[in-house]
């Protein structure tokens, strides 16, 4: 059997993408205050627009549970 399960989650999926930005950002020395911002807000949409495959309008991921293979997957976005 398989079924499928959506979850909402708007500020867990811009609050994981932000922190991940920040720490690819944090990692490059040399920069000042502004330029690290400057880059996360680049990182952070390059980020989301990466993960729309998966998540729709940044808060929807689906997966798909099969009970016969034990094994879930996420669901690309239609």
């Amino acid at each position: 059997m398989r079924f499928i399960i959506t979850f909402k989650d708007p500020d867990g999926v811009y609050d994981s993408i932000r922190d991940a930005a920040y720490n690819s950002v944090n990692s490059i020395e040399g920069l000042d205050d502004d330029e690290k911002e400057s880059l996360v807000i680049d990182r952070h949409e390059s980020l989301s627009d990466l993960a729309s495959k998966w998540i729709s309008y940044d808060e929807y991921l689906t997966i798909e549970i099969d009970t016969d293979a034990k094994t879930a997957r996420v669901v690309e976005r239609k």
